[in-house]
């Protein structure tokens, strides 16, 4: 049996909007079983087709349009349209399916380039494929990207019951910010990315509450999050801050605070579940019995 495994990503981290991301310790699998007449994914996830319809494929087939048909099994703990990368989890997968049962030997700089092709920016796929933070752009067709070591930290992520769709969270965001906001913005964001290069977490979680690019517009649709962050601010968490588009709220903690963190944001009794999450440090893998 073949296996693909992709980590969940959170992306922005508040002002790296669109650019910057964390591999974290929730997986999609993917079980490349029989060689079969046509394709077919066996899964338990609801309105997920399991034809070629289904994004996985679409993604190998974009790749490698020959490629054999095979029977395969899908697993994911990555909760759908919350945040945490689900779909980008699913392109990272489908790449890595082509370039296994193609045999086309991609490095990750080229799989990088195909998924945010098809993402459309590398925030999340970034980190999926390559493990720990990555800082991206892609302007005009040209594609960016340093891989770094995340400071030894820990996330405690709420997860709402609801979804939030990608397009409708950034259908709240402005189309424009004046030459003032968008230079201010950028500062704070440089200064964010710099802290968590150099391992200074607590100047980087002012950076990141700090953002002004996204997070001041889609809070509101996050009801829990005002709550959340009173408790991360007590409980002396680095920041707050919604996780890719939401619903996600994230918590960036020291280690050793996440099960005091966890306990408190469960005494809310709010709808949804709390999990205590670390880097992934790998990355996309692929195994073979």
């Amino acid at each position: 049996m073949m296996r693909i495994t992709v980590p969940a990503t959170s992306a922005n981290i508040g002002p790296g909007f669109d650019s910057v991301g964390v591999a974290l310790s929730k997986y999609l699998t993917i079980d490349i079983l029989e060689a079969a007449d046509s394709w077919f994914i066996a899964h338990d996830l609801e309105d997920i087709p399991s034809d070629e319809t289904n994004l996985l494929l679409q993604t190998a087939l974009q790749v490698k349009p020959d490629l054999a048909p095979h029977r395969l099994k899908m697993t994911s703990d990555i909760p759908l349209a919350r945040g945490l990368g689900s779909s980008s989890s699913v392109i990272v997968a489908g790449i890595e399916l082509a370039n296994q049962l193609g045999k086309l030997d991609l490095s990750n700089e080229t799989k990088l380039e195909i998924a945010t092709e098809i993402e459309g920016h590398p925030d999340n796929v970034a980190p999926a494929i390559y493990g720990n933070l990555v800082v991206s752009s892609y302007l005009n067709h040209e594609l960016n990207h340093v891989v770094a070591d995340f400071p030894e930290a820990s996330f405690v992520a709420f997860i709402p019951d609801y979804e939030l769709k990608t397009s409708d969270s950034r259908g709240v965001l402005p189309d424009n910010l004046s030459y003032k906001e968008a230079v201010a913005a950028s500062s704070v964001a440089n200064v964010a990315v710099a802290a968590l290069l150099t391992g200074d977490l607590e100047t980087a979680g002012r950076a990141i509450e700090g953002d002004l690019f996204h997070e001041r517009f889609r809070q509101p649709l996050v009801s829990e999050f005002s709550e959340i962050k009173a408790i991360g601010a007590q409980k002396g968490a680095y920041a707050t801050y919604l996780s890719g588009a939401g619903p996600t709220v994230m918590l960036l903690t020291a280690k050793g605070q996440e099960a005091a963190l966890k306990e408190a944001i469960d005494s809310l009794v709010l709808s949804g579940e709390t999990h205590i999450l670390s880097v992934d440090t790998k990355g996309v893998r692929f195994e073979e019995d």
